[in-house]
C-alpha cells in the first residue's frame, strides 16, 4: 500500500540526531528511503525550510548528510502544490506543510510531526510512531 505523508522539520531534525536507530523518527526515514510504502509530499519552501533548519551551526549536521536527506525526500516524494486553506496552523512556518497535506488529503495524505499541537486536531496529524505504526499494520 502506498502512504503519501508530509514530514515536518522538525521529524528530520530529530532522526538526524538520533543516536537510536529503532526510534520512529529514524524510521520514517528508513521508510523513505525504502521507497516502498511511504512517499514523502514536497514544495520548494518545504526544501528551504528543511535546508534553513538543518544547516543551523548548532546542529553540526554535515553538508553531505544533508544534501543526502533532502534528496531523499525529493527522489522518493511527489512534489505538490499547496492550497489555500480556511483552517490553519498555529505557527506561520508551519502553514505550507498543512498546505500540501491538505491539498492531498483526497488521496489520504498524513502529515507527520513530532509537534502535534502546532497543528489542528485531525487524525491525519500523526507522530512519527503513530506514522510506523499505521505502515505496520498494511
Amino acid at each position: 500500500m502506498k502512504f503519501l505523508a508530509v514530514i515536518d522539520t522538525n521529524v528530520i531534525v530529530a532522526a538526524m540526531l538520533s543516536k537510536k536507530m529503532d526510534t520512529g523518527v529514524v524510521k520514517i526515514l528508513k521508510e523513505i528511503n525504502n521507497n516502498e510504502h511511504l512517499f514523502p509530499l514536497w514544495h520548494e519552501k518545504i526544501i528551504e525550510e528543511y535546508n534553513e533548519v538543518l544547516y543551523r551551526a548548532k546542529f553540526n549536521f554535515s553538508k553531505e548528510k544533508i544534501k543526502k536527506t533532502i534528496n531523499a525526500i525529493q527522489n522518493a516524494g511527489i512534489y505538490t502544490l499547496p492550497i489555500e486553506t480556511e483552517e490553519l496552523p498555529k505557527d506561520p512556518d508551519d502553514v505550507i506543510f498543512w498546505q500540501i497535506a491538505m491539498a492531498e488529503r483526497k488521496n489520504n495524505a498524513y502529515l507527520i510531526t513530532g509537534n502535534i499541537k502546532h497543528y489542528p486536531d485531525k487524525d491525519f496529524v500523526v507522530t512519527p510512531s503513530e506514522m510506523i505504526e499505521i505502515l505496520e499494520l498494511q
